[in-house]
């Protein structure tokens, strides 16, 4: 962060809200090691520019009740898209991270000029007339495969079968910024790493992913292929993955595995868990391959574990049945207290991407 003075004031006091949500000026000057004059000429300021607002009184504890503050939801607005090979998840997000709009239609991926588009058009109308094209920030799109950011270049990906394919026609045709990034990489964004330190983020989608945060920042490795969880060997000999190897992790854990490939809804086979034999079978031996990764992951890195993803939406209901099988590959920890949950239960990827020109806002305070 190269600001200094009321610059890098500022910038502190908004981030502290986007990691942390609405909160006091009290609460401020104490976290950010800040006088109180010091907090209130530079949050007046910001109330001036609209980009904080009053969010009412926060509970008394026997004095005065302190105003709680935090970011104007209002202020601005982001698109996120999560592209796939055959589906779009687009969400419209505010300044609070708030989903105030989302979809995820069939939208099969083709790399001709019209694919693109009627991306752009159905973009276009995703907000108008409701929202004013100024105060979208900008359009996020994260992918599956290796991004070279710089070069906007997809750089390879197996899902659509793309390799060293410019990214830059999305952007010339929206009109508006574009931010690409990993899918996996995007639904660890969600998760606002400066808050979450360090962890990994598992992304049980249709292909499975994985994401690293060190730190407090996205770590990509040498070749921005860090977190490439689904290619892991887990069963040496097994069965075949989409990349051409035997036994990845992505032919045992992602969500295609229950879905049949995709030709049925992941909903519909979660429904059927208690009521269907064949589908508990199933379910069981997911698990089971599942704890497995989980446990192999928590000896690499020894840290936080976010389960992500289509699947990992459904999880919360199934820790207990899943903490069992873990404690069978895993006898260094005593609890489970390493494993969370997603903050997003769907289109975390899209959301992520979206978050992102929220970060970059700051730079023009």
């Amino acid at each position: 962060m190269p600001y200094t003075g009321k610059k890098a004031t500022k910038y502190h006091i908004l981030n502290h809200m986007l990691n942390h949500g609405d909160t006091s000026k009290v609460e401020l000057a104490k976290q950010l090691n800040l006088s109180m004059p010091t907090v209130l000429s530079n949050v007046n300021e910001l109330m001036e520019i609209g980009i904080v607002a009053e969010k009412g009184e926060m509970e008394s504890t026997g004095g005065r009740k302190a105003v709680l503050i935090g970011l104007n939801s209002d202020y601005r607005y982001a698109l996120g898209v999560d592209l796939t090979a055959n589906h779009l998840g687009i969400v419209l997000v505010n300044l609070c991270g708030e989903i105030l709009k989302q979809e995820r239609i069939r939208f099969k991926f083709d790399a001709d000029l019209s694919y693109y588009t009627r991306l752009a058009e159905h973009l276009r109308s995703y907000f108008s007339p409701q929202i004013a094209a100024e105060q979208i920030l900008g359009v996020g799109i994260s992918l599956p495969g290796i991004i070279n950011q710089k070069e906007k270049l997809l750089v390879k990906s197996h899902a659509l079968q793309l390799e060293n394919y410019s990214l830059k026609m999305i952007e010339q045709l929206l009109d508006l910024p574009v931010y690409y990034e990993n899918d996996a990489n995007a639904a660890i964004l969600a998760e606002n790493p400066q808050r979450l330190k360090n962890s990994i983020y598992l992304s049980l989608n249709n292909t499975l992913g994985g994401a690293v945060c060190i730190d407090g920042a996205l770590f990509t490795g040498q070749n921005r292929r860090a977190g490439e969880f689904g290619h892991m060997i887990l069963v040496p000999g097994g069965k075949r993955c989409y990349c051409g190897k035997a036994g990845c992790a992505d032919a045992y854990c992602a969500a295609s595995v229950l879905t049949q490939d995709g030709t049925e809804k992941l909903e519909e086979f979660m429904a059927r868990i208690d009521t269907d034999a064949k589908t508990a079978q199933r379910w069981e031996e997911y698990l089971e391959h599942l704890a497995i990764l989980i446990s192999n992951l928590r000896m690499s890195y020894d840290t936080d574990i976010i389960l992500g993803g289509e699947v990992g939406g459904y999880l919360p209901d199934h820790m207990v049945a899943l903490g069992k099988k873990i404690f069978k590959y895993n006898i260094f920890d005593d609890d489970l207290s390493y494993l969370k949950n997603c903050s997003y239960r769907k289109e975390a990827s899209a959301v992520g991407v979206a978050k992102q020109f929220f970060w970059r806002i700051m730079e023009t305070v």
